[in-house]
């Protein structure tokens, strides 16, 4: 079945007195999760840097390029299928992976969720470091759909290696290595209400499970939370050099992806050092303000990476969002905030419905547009948008 297929699934059942539940439009989608989540937790997910300049920038520059249609293709049957990393995925796209998702599910366990719809979807999930079940259980719900372990690298060296070892175990396919955030951004919707979620002791369940962790406390983190806590701040942020990257790449056989790669000179190097996926994202513009949409920085590092797979993320909203993001070289399409917000208005079944509308819209897109499959999609596909 098509992606497509599913706007004719939601006609079908209109015919028969039956509307969607949750909303089929971004801004709907938004305005919803915002009344179902805690202010809090939607400040959290839903707040950037600053003033916010650089991520309403990463959603507005897919604005400024425009898909070419080409008639006369026959574009009946699409093939969104991609292989990358020795794998086959259905379509190139993932869940990128959300730091406090557990957090945005009613119920407190949004990864073990977000790890359901993978499996109900086939599209992977990149599990956070930060996580509020541990990343064993997490992997345990992902069925047949790969899923991926992002790293937080610690200042303990042992722990990384514990962290990296244990994702080894619980079946992940590979490591992707967050650069970007071992200090916090400056937050203003966060600092105004003083809250950060993982001081109060959220989210920290691949720490306080860790062996390596917990032999570094005097006593157990469930005997003495806050002394937990305190530990957690002191080995969390490590300003990683290109020295500490053949060290990374020594833990694991896995495929190692580097995230936060926004300049084409880091992406040669990198693949100079034995990586084997660039992750192009400025953290969807949660990190630093002032800077450049990630997506005018993509064609560049595609062009440095030669080869590699080159994975994307920051301000991708719709199906045209793939699809532009994809002619422009991405090999797979990190979706971040509308997943979350599927989440917490439907859990497992609301990250589906977003998944499934995403993937409905850039499959119809390459049917009206001409473009039937993702080698069609190249930058000769777009021209910039004339205003």
């Amino acid at each position: 079945m098509a992606f497509g297929d599913f706007q004719n699934e939601i006609y079908f059942n209109g015919l028969r007195g039956v509307v969607p539940t949750m909303p089929v439009s971004f801004a709907e989608l938004a305005e919803r999760a915002q009344a179902a989540m805690p202010p809090s937790v939607w400040s959290y997910v839903a707040g950037g840097a600053g003033d916010e300049r650089t991520q309403n920038a990463n959603v507005a520059a897919f604005d400024r390029w425009g898909v070419i249609p080409r008639m006369f293709v026959g574009a009946k049957q699409r093939d969104l299928s991609v292989e990358l990393f020795g794998m086959t995925w259905p379509a190139p796209v993932f869940m990128a992976p959300v730091g406090v998702i557990g957090l945005c599910a009613q119920d407190g366990h949004g990864d073990l969720a977000t790890a359901k719809a993978a499996a109900r979807t086939g599209v992977p999930m990149v599990a956070s470091t930060l996580t509020v079940d541990p990343m064993e259980e997490v992997a345990a719900e992902f069925g047949e759909t790969p899923g991926f372990f992002q790293l937080y690298t610690p200042t303990d060296r042992e722990l990384a290696a514990s962290l990296v070892e244990r994702a080894e175990q619980a079946g992940y396919k590979g490591i992707v290595v967050t650069l970007d955030t071992w200090v916090t951004g400056w937050r203003p919707r966060d600092l105004s209400t003083g809250n950060f979620p993982q001081l109060r002791g959220h989210c920290l369940a691949n720490y306080f499970t860790d062996p390596v962790f917990r032999a570094g406390l005097a006593q157990s983190p469930e005997q003495d939370p806050q002394s937990a806590i305190l530990k957690w701040i002191q080995v969390f942020g490590n300003p990683l050099t290109w020295d500490d990257l053949p060290w990374l790449r020594s833990l694991t056989t896995l495929p190692l992806i580097v995230k936060g790669i926004c300049h084409p000179e880091d992406a040669r190097r990198a693949k100079d050092l034995g990586v084997d996926g660039i992750y192009c994202s400025n953290h969807g513009g949660r990190q630093a303000n002032g800077g450049l949409p990630a997506l005018d920085m993509l064609p560049e590092v595609v062009a440095a990476a030669d080869g590699l797979p080159v994975l994307f993320d920051s301000g991708v909203r719709s199906g045209a969002d793939i699809v532009k993001a994809l002619a422009l070289g991405a090999s797979a399409v990190g979706i971040g905030r509308p997943y979350a917000y599927g989440l917490a208005l439907g859990g497992a079944d609301g990250i589906v419905h977003v998944l499934r509308t995403l993937l409905a819209e850039a499959d119809l897109i390459m049917a009206v547009d001409g473009y039937p499959t993702l080698k069609d999609l190249t930058p000769e596909a777009l021209r910039p948008v004339s205003v």
